[in-house]
């Protein structure tokens, strides 16, 4: 979970402070750090449940990670900012604060080895940085995620009305999948599929980054519609 320490406070990327025990900000470093908040692979909604508590949990937070990817505001290239953080963390001499790993590859096939590794190891997929950029605030073509594009298949149950612009037309689609989870794709709709959505007893055909640990896809996303038969 993304987590942004000011020196002073450690927030959520909105912006909204986080109820860190006071045991483990005391051990953070007093310049900017940008990262995420981790409790291991597969565990997103447990740490999403410990981390949004009022009252943080001393013992549980003893588990927690902080890995740092980014200095926000320091100067330098990604590259240089990179053994900075390296050098912080070792510094620092806490288990609970690392450096998150960068790794040089030289080759696309090499990139492809590295994301299958990842995958293959219970990770959602890679940042890929360019070592000469400067750092920057939100969303920038010097930083890209990539992550394996899933599809499957899943029934339609139920259309979901719209909202805002889209009263009148659909809003989302229920589906089954084959697992016999039930959830809602909201995107990839044309406008025409928004006006006369697929029918009741569909089987259409979606993307998704993965499944959560209860099994649902994550961020599935409407492909086309799919014949019985093919």
């Amino acid at each position: 979970m993304r987590a942004l320490w000011d020196g002073r406070v450690l927030r959520f990327r909105s912006g909204l402070g986080i109820a860190a025990h006071e045991a483990f900000v005391e051990r953070l470093p007093g310049v900017p750090l940008d990262g995420e908040l981790w409790l291991g692979r597969g565990r997103f909604e447990a740490l999403s449940g410990l981390v949004r508590r009022q009252s943080p949990d001393v013992v549980a937070w003893r588990d927690l990670r902080y890995l740092i990817f980014d200095l926000p505001g320091a100067s330098g290239s990604f590259a240089a900012r990179a053994q900075r953080m390296a050098a912080l963390a070792r510094q620092t001499g806490w288990a609970q604060l690392q450096a998150a790993d960068q790794v040089q590859l030289n080759s696309p096939q090499a990139l492809q080895r590295r994301l299958e590794e990842v995958v293959a190891g219970g990770g959602e997929g890679l940042i890929l940085h360019r070592a000469d950029a400067s750092y920057e605030t939100g969303r920038s073509a010097s930083a890209l995620k990539l992550k394996p594009l899933h599809d499957a298949e899943a029934r339609v149950i139920a259309h979901i009305a719209g909202r805002g612009r889209h009263i009148g037309r659909l809003g989302a689609l229920r589906v089954l999948n084959e697992q016999g989870v039930s959830f809602l794709l909201g995107t990839g709709f044309s406008d025409a599929q928004c006006e006369h959505p697929p029918a009741i007893g569909t089987l259409v055909s979606y993307s998704h980054h993965g499944l959560t640990a209860d099994g649902v896809p994550r961020f599935a996303s409407f492909l086309r519609l799919r014949s019985e038969h093919s």
